[in-house]
């Protein structure tokens, strides 16, 4: 993606725009179905109305939920929302109305804010720092944390669609613990994905979510637009539906290699709120003042890019059904052009072959020259990471290292005339090998993934 010297529209929307507020939430609780609305306001000119809604299902337990617990989850969900709205002119005031935040929490959002919006700020070519980009300030009641029964035999599952999810749910079904795998917004993969692991839809979690219409009208207005930090929307959505469900575990399925920038030397990171710096700061402040019942973690944070493709490998069922590419999907498809199908090709190139992976994608996207420069963000030649959910340049060249060392001539166009002899043979079992020492994983989940892993057979 190239850069927009937006920073000039930043400094003449926030002086035409100098608050946004916060303004109110709602909920209720009709026939087992939770619809919750969140009302924000930019200038009290434009008014925002976003809103989710919990389909109705017959584990959930609102009879022995409080309604201060029910809404303080609420509210917070607000709180990550309003982000996404809140870019549209960056206004340096924010109101929190509906209650009375600490210190604490309000350098918690700003950090959340700011570093989810990295991105943002980069391809718009906006200057500004943490300190600066806003001030927080609340009204209202503060809400207090509680305590609620939850099963240390349940986990509830996010699934997306992607390889990771598939990983996760399948390996921790294995486990014996009740399983309840979670969708927001569900796609036809994430629904394949979650029927293809053997479960059903009405006993899983379906969260549909709805962006005010305004704010897509202000983006072809030519309002700022760009990336969200949406895992950190995800954490306070699934948390609930947890809560609901009575789970005391939630498992991610973010690796270890998305703690690394995507800009390198800073800390413009696209997937952010995918790292363990944010999951230990989510679990940090969801324990503080919103119920220290939940243990919220990623099951895959030990493990590279290459040991969940090697894993995937293992579950045929989820081959041909699974998708990653987010640019095909609305129709269902690999668009075969972007990052994410290119990266998906590679990284599994070592453990399903060339001529399945060709089937999948429904061509050899390493013989695809118009790919070269993504080719070259992925491997590390260009400067800056692809901002997509991709890996390390060191995993990405281990893998086009075995695929080349190990293709049959000739060699796809991607790979001509590009030497592989600093990447050893030896880089992929050693990144095969490894294990991030850096996670929240429960010691009984963390048995199950190392156990997973000795089934892994690489030559």
């Amino acid at each position: 993606m190239s850069v927009v010297q937006n920073h000039s529209k930043f400094l003449n929307l926030r002086q035409k725009y100098q608050t946004f507020e916060y303004h109110s939430y709602s909920f209720k609780v009709n026939n087992g179905v939770l619809k919750a609305e969140f009302t924000f306001l930019l200038n009290d000119e434009i008014i925002f109305h976003p809103s989710i809604t919990i389909e109705k299902r017959s584990f959930y337990r609102f009879d022995k939920l409080s309604d201060s617990l029910l809404k303080n989850l609420v509210f917070h969900i607000g709180m990550v929302e309003l982000i996404s709205y809140w870019k549209a002119a960056c206004p340096p005031k924010v109101i929190i109305k509906p209650h009375k935040l600490t210190g604490e929490q309000v350098l918690f959002w700003k950090k959340l804010y700011f570093n989810g919006l990295g991105e943002f700020f980069y391809l718009n070519g906006i200057v500004t720092s943490q300190d600066d980009f806003m001030e927080i300030v609340s009204e209202g009641s503060m809400l207090e944390p509680e305590r609620t029964p939850l099963s240390s035999e349940a986990v509830l599952v996010p699934v997306g669609g992607g390889k990771d999810s598939v990983v996760t749910l399948q390996l921790l079904k294995n486990a014996g613990d009740k399983v309840i795998p979670m969708a927001l917004n569900p796609r036809e993969a994430v629904v394949r994905s979650i029927e293809n692991a053997g479960f059903t839809m009405e006993n899983s979690i379906v969260v549909n979510r709805t962006i005010d219409q305004k704010l897509l009208e202000l983006n072809n207005r030519g309002f700022l637009n760009g990336h969200t930090p949406f895992s950190a929307l995800l954490a306070f959505v699934t948390s609930l539906t947890a809560v609901l469900s009575g789970a005391k575990y939630i498992a991610l399925s973010n690796e270890s290699s998305a703690n690394e920038s995507t800009i390198p030397g800073s800390n413009i990171n696209h997937q952010y709120s995918k790292s363990f710096e944010f999951e230990k700061d989510f679990t940090n402040y969801f324990s503080r003042y919103i119920t220290p019942e939940v243990h919220y973690f990623s099951f895959l944070r030990p493990l590279n890019e290459l040991q969940i493709g090697a894993l995937f490998s293992l579950l045929s069922q989820h081959h041909f059904s699974f998708r990653s590419c987010n640019v095909g999907s609305k129709t269902d498809s690999w668009c075969g052009h972007c990052s994410k199908c290119l990266f998906t090709r590679i990284i599994l190139g070592p453990f399903l072959g060339d001529d399945k992976l060709k089937n999948i994608f429904g061509k050899e996207l390493l013989d695809d020259k118009s790919l070269q420069t993504l080719f070259d963000e992925l491997t590390g030649v260009a400067n800056v990471k692809p901002f997509e959910c991709v890996g390390t340049p060191d995993e990405v060249n281990a893998a086009v290292s075995y695929i080349a060392q190990n293709h049959v001539a000739p060699l796809p166009e991607l790979l001509t005339g590009v030497s592989y002899n600093k990447f050893a043979r030896s880089a992929m079992f050693n990144l095969l090998k490894a294990f991030n020492t850096e996670h929240n994983l429960p010691e009984k989940y963390l048995s199950v993934l190392k156990n997973s892993l000795k089934k892994i057979s690489f030559d």
